[in-house]
């Protein structure tokens, strides 16, 4: 997918890439899910207006404060789930919206620490997600990176086989 294809290209990109160098050398590219369309998924928002700050934690000392902008409800595969999209209080872009989630692939086919999607402020009181657009956080590939560690209340008892794969160094 384009999405595929622009994620291989930032990798590559020594100036982008959160690869140390000596992995990038031999970087043919991230191994994903196959597409799949039913893991794109219309949410309904409850925004959370009062949801107090929080520092969450990392796989550093740093703490970022973030809040729960909002409930995501939502199907997949028929089932029924619930995730909490995050923002984070001090970033200057007040439009981006952080859902991290863990799910029954961590730690087998997709990385152990969970994965994250991207988003901005939707207008209405519902988001589309798609998991296919999943992506490890940097610290999957480089311990020089301090990346959010999902919350606990954002698992998903199921197996969400989209989005990045787990990344194995050749």
């Amino acid at each position: 997918t384009e999405y595929q294809k622009e994620l291989n290209a930032f990798f590559k990109d020594a100036t982008t890439s959160p690869l140390k160098d000596k992995d990038r050398k031999n970087f043919e590219g991230l191994e994903f899910f196959k597409y799949d369309s039913t893991y794109v998924v219309t949410a309904s928002l409850k925004i959370t207006p009062e949801s107090e700050p929080f520092k969450m934690k990392t796989s550093t000392k740093r703490l970022p404060v973030y809040r729960v902008y909002g409930e995501l409800e939502f199907n997949l595969k028929g089932k029924p789930f619930k995730l909490n999209i995050y923002q984070n209080v001090d970033s200057e872009d007040k439009d981006y919206l952080f859902l991290p989630f863990l799910d029954d692939t961590n730690g087998d086919t997709s990385y152990a620490g969970g994965r994250y999607i991207e988003s901005s402020i939707p207008e209405g009181e519902s988001m589309e997600i798609d998991f296919n657009e999943a992506f490890n956080p940097y610290c999957a590939y480089n311990d020089k990176y301090s990346c959010p560690i999902v919350p606990r209340a954002n698992y998903l008892p199921t197996k969400v086989e989209a989005g990045v794969k787990a990344y194995k160094k050749n």
